[in-house]
């Protein structure tokens, strides 16, 4: 019970939920460099590789014309678990990124938890050996799966997948084979399945995809008035402030401290945990609401799960928890804005942004106290 209290103490970040990548492999081969500013928005992409992706986007008809709902948060998505959109990389103008991207050798060795050999295809024409095979670029192919898919998307009569148009065109075309129907989930995730066999890889996009897509516009407030106004124009003000694990009074950002059940402190940030972002805003509409996300489910009209997000109205808060229907287990609370989404801190090395509403896991059902 003491452990359980303490992981309630302040809100903690949710569990984290041959192809033409090497991802398992990538996994050790190429690391998140800390440089994400504002996970799940467009801040955390490098504005060149963004304008890679849109750019295929508007490319993709040529190759597959049958196509639909191809956008750039899907191919945001591949991009973010491939390589983190190249950061800590120098993009060019034309595209070029250097030093180039590769992912561990496929020789076998276990590395990465790869254990199958994968001949080499190009004579190190791509991936710099021919000793073997290992996936190159942002969007990480492997050179066999290049070749058959590689489109040049900057007009210089390359097609090269280390360059930042090429290998978004390049995904685009291997993500709309067959003229998919990429508005349907069902057809999104079979796309995605075929760009990597595995389930948590699909899992793993798919939520960047919804990241990006509720971060692309702003919420609508034309229509909201009152306190529920009052409480979603204070929280999105603090857009973009980092979140620091048991940051935030009713006042703004503060340093938080040690430590999240990852290990990490935010004695040094001076910012917002969920629960801060919370008391914060609603502070600003003079309601005073407790710490803790599991306390603050106590306050106010309870929403229970069953009936959806449906059920949400702009202004509540929506909470999450490790066994939904046990409120003690309650770890993570955002603020409902519509659409299917919310202003969220959502964990280390993130910053306050908007997010869906289904970018964690455990829905928990919400409180109306406006």
């Amino acid at each position: 019970m003491v452990a359980l209290l303490m992981f309630t103490a302040v809100c903690c970040a949710a569990p984290v939920s041959n192809a033409i990548s090497a991802y398992v492999a990538l996994k050790t081969g190429v690391q998140d460099d800390g440089g994400i500013a504002e996970g799940g928005s467009t801040a955390d992409i490098p504005g060149r590789m963004l304008t890679a992706y849109n750019k295929a986007v508007q490319q993709v008809g040529k190759y597959a014309p049958k196509c639909q709902g191809l956008r750039w948060p899907i191919l945001a998505g591949i991009a973010k678990v491939e390589s983190n959109h190249a950061i800590g990389r120098t993009i060019a103008a034309n595209g070029d990124i250097r030093p180039k991207i590769y992912g561990v050798l496929l020789g076998g060795s276990g590395q990465g938890g790869n254990t199958t050999v994968v001949p080499d295809s190009d004579g190190g024409k791509w991936d710099g050996t021919a000793t073997g095979e290992r996936a190159v670029g942002p969007f990480q192919f492997l050179p066999s799966t290049w070749e058959s898919v590689g489109k040049d998307g900057n007009g210089d009569h390359v097609t090269d997948p280390h360059n930042a148009d090429d290998a978004a065109l390049g995904a685009a075309v291997y993500l709309c084979g067959g003229g998919r129907d990429l508005t349907q989930r069902s057809q999104l995730r079979a796309a995605i399945w075929q760009y990597n066999h595995s389930s948590e890889y699909v899992a793993e996009v798919t939520g960047w995809i919804d990241q990006y897509t509720a971060a692309a516009t702003d919420p609508g407030l034309k229509n909201l008035s009152g306190k529920a106004r009052t409480v979603i124009e204070a929280a999105l003000s603090q857009r973009g402030v980092p979140y620091s694990w048991g940051g935030g009074t009713a006042s703004g950002p503060s340093y938080g401290f040690c430590c999240s059940p990852s290990g990490k402190s935010g004695a040094r940030i001076k910012g917002f945990d969920c629960s801060g972002l919370t008391t914060y805003a609603y502070a600003a509409a003079g309601i005073r609401l407790p710490r803790t996300a599991a306390a603050q489910a106590g306050r106010g009209q309870r929403i229970p799960a069953g009936l959806g997000t449906g059920a949400l109205k702009p202004g509540d808060l929506v909470f999450y928890a490790y066994a939904p229907g046990r409120d003690l287990t309650i770890y993570h609370v955002g603020i409902y804005v519509g659409g299917g989404r919310m202003i969220n801190a959502a964990r280390p090395g993130t910053a306050v942004r908007l997010d869906s509403v289904g970018a964690m896991s455990g829905f928990a059902g919400g409180v109306r106290l406006l």
